[in-house]
């Protein structure tokens, strides 16, 4: 291959797929494409990616690799030294990428872009993550929404539908950097210390894996959804949030084949409440687009007064999954062990963490980041600010979810909750998501020894609720 040959470049950022990637699609029409990944780990700061995230990472750029004929190009560092130096190597015409909306990636690219423009090539930039991008979607007066249900019932849909998803391009023209040697493996993605082996078992990362998984879910999960997906031991959840967050699938493919399924009997309102869980995945969006200290600050400024605590030794107990509370320490066990926790879940144990631990939201939003492996800026600090009662749209402080009868309500049979909580496996289901409640023959049959086996509560359950609502009067605005 002779270095200077006239090529387009394609920059895979959060996009890792072939099919309806509009940017990929371009840069193919016009010739010779070279596909990159770059890991920018100079830029992100405090947002590089999490240990979870980066395992799952590495599986996608592999899978992506193979799909790409072994033509993915991988570099580590700053893109704004790394595109320079490639464009330096090759007779560039166009430079093509898909649009992110983190803060700190708009200010990157929009320095890249003009960097690149002044040399006289062209540069190419799409929608490739998002059914509404964030600057279409405006109130009447030209202001962003702060509550959801206005923000998708009359901005998104009486904004343009989502785009039509376009066919996998011919991968005929692809060509690689022979200047560069960097292998997938130099990025050390994949953690030393061995702890990812059920996250192996339970998940597929990659463009194959989640056409599978998204219609697993609309062949067995969708049905009963607005219902079931409460419920951490049913199927009706579609986990799909890994698979869009990396952009191996995308929102309008799993948007518009579920609504392939309009016609089905009884389908209505479960399609309506799966399509508009992907409409709050866009307000997230919408949020840290237009709020971009989302992430740090609140978003009620009276939260700014909140007498939190600080308690290392409670927030080392939530998140080794020991606090006493099961429904609680199931989910922050199944988090640690798959790099996922079920949705209600993350409700119940985020409400303990800011209500009953009286923690800040910004010590789950750290946890939640470095164990996820959906870890998502937009979603993640948008869904901690829900749940800490100070974003837009939250809910409200004094809404405390009572971790026991959530547990019976939603895990009756306690399926999930013994999963994670194996030492409660024989305790009666009367006294699971109270253990301390349960007489000590009972305990003794069930081989529970409160404080040596399995925790006592953290806190009397009680008294902290009246705890948390005395410290939001002191906030609250009379």
């Amino acid at each position: 291959m002779s270095a200077k040959k006239n090529i387009s470049i394609f920059w895979f950022r959060q996009d890792l797929r072939i099919a309806d990637n509009p940017g990929l699609t371009k840069a193919i029409e016009s010739g010779s494409v070279l596909p990159i990944y770059i890991y920018d780990n100079v830029n992100s700061k405090e947002y590089e990616m999490g240990s979870a995230s980066k395992w799952w990472l590495h599986h996608s750029l592999e899978s992506l690799n193979k799909s790409l004929k072994n033509n993915l190009s991988i570099y580590v560092g700053d893109p704004k030294e790394i595109l320079p130096d490639i464009i330096n190597n090759f007779n560039v015409e166009s430079v093509n990428w898909n649009r992110c909306y983190e803060s700190w990636r708009i200010q990157r690219d929009q320095n890249i872009k003009s960097k690149i423009e002044e040399q006289g090539i062209e540069v190419n930039t799409f929608n490739g993550s998002l059914l509404w991008e964030p600057f279409k979607i405006l109130k009447s007066d030209g202001t962003p929404y702060r509550v959801f249900s206005p923000y998708y019932r009359k901005g998104c849909f009486n904004a343009e539908p989502p785009r039509i998803p376009i066919k996998s391009p011919s991968l005929n023209t692809l060509i690689n950097d022979d200047f560069n040697k960097l292998t997938l493996d130099d990025l050390n993605l994949i953690p030393e210390i061995k702890w990812f082996k059920e996250m192996e078992d339970l998940w597929e990362p990659g463009e194959a894996g989640a056409q599978k998984k998204l219609y697993e879910f609309l062949d067995d999960g969708l049905l009963g959804y607005k219902e079931g997906r409460n419920f951490p031991s049913q199927k009706n959840v579609s986990q799909l949030s890994p698979h869009i967050h990396y952009g191996e699938v995308s929102p309008n493919q799993v948007w518009y084949a579920a609504k392939q399924k309009e016609d089905e009997t009884g389908i209505e309102k479960d399609l309506a409440h799966f399509l508009s869980e992907l409409g709050w995945r866009e307000f997230s969006y919408n949020l840290l687009y237009h709020f971009p200290t989302l992430p740090k600050e609140n978003l009620q400024k009276k939260f700014d007064n909140f007498p939190w605590k600080d308690n290392s030794d409670y927030l080392d107990r939530w998140k080794k999954g020991l606090t006493g509370f099961p429904i609680v320490d199931a989910g922050m066990r199944e988090l640690w062990q798959t790099g996922y926790m079920h949705n209600r879940v993350r409700m119940i144990v985020g409400s303990f963490l800011v209500k009953n631990l009286l923690l800040h939201w910004h010590h789950g939003e750290e946890w939640f980041w470095d164990c996820l492996i959906d870890a998502d800026l937009a979603s993640n600090s948008a869904s901690w600010q829900w749940v800490a009662g100070s974003g837009a749209d939250a809910a409200p402080y004094f809404r405390i979810f009572n971790p026991v009868s959530q547990g019976i309500r939603f895990d009756p049979e306690g399926d999930y909750t013994k999963k994670y909580v194996p030492e409660l496996k024989d305790l009666p289901d009367k006294f699971l998501y109270c253990p301390w409640e349960a007489p000590e023959d009972v305990l003794a049959q069930a081989n529970v020894v409160l404080g040596e086996n399995y925790p006592k509560p953290v806190v009397d359950l009680k008294e902290s609720r009246e705890k948390a609502l005395e410290a939001f009067d002191k906030i609250r605005i009379k």
